[in-house]
């Protein structure tokens, strides 16, 4: 028997307005910026976390289905990550438990703030990637 410890799957909704720009939060654990997400529960589907995870991270109820645009391995965290292009259907970007800070990115601006890792989740979802990115890390740096 393995000794090693399972992958765990996340998800990320990559909000997009319609000025092209991405909604990306500031995590209130680290201070780092990047799309709205987290980790699966046991008992929930992928669309049901994508949509419960952006909801809680900005007060945005987004609509399904959305787009797959890319997956993405942290190699060191040991975390698969499933990103979505999404459509906000209802509600006010806001702060709340696990977010310090929200803001509309241009692709400049998504660059600036967030690491290579997860900006380029972002650009791969306004870029709508098809067929989906397959792309490793390690959590901070491409591999």
């Amino acid at each position: 028997m393995s000794t090693e410890r399972p992958h765990s799957v996340s998800v990320a909704g990559v909000v997009v307005d319609d000025h092209g720009r991405a909604l990306l939060i500031q995590r209130r654990d680290n201070g780092k910026w990047e799309p709205p997400g987290g980790v699966l529960e046991r008992e929930e589907t992928i669309p049901e976390a994508l949509q419960r995870e952006v909801l809680e991270e900005t007060g945005i109820k987004i609509a399904l289905p959305a787009a797959l645009t890319g997956v993405y391995k942290n190699m060191k965290g040991l975390i698969v990550s499933l990103v979505f292009r999404c459509e906000a259907a209802d509600g006010t970007p806001t702060t709340g438990d696990e977010t310090r800070a929200l803001r509309w990115a241009t692709r400049e601006e998504v660059t600036e703030l967030a690491d290579e890792a997860y900006a380029i989740r972002v650009l791969d979802a306004l870029d709508a990637a098809s067929p989906p990115a397959i792309r490793a890390h390690d959590g901070v740096k491409l591999v």
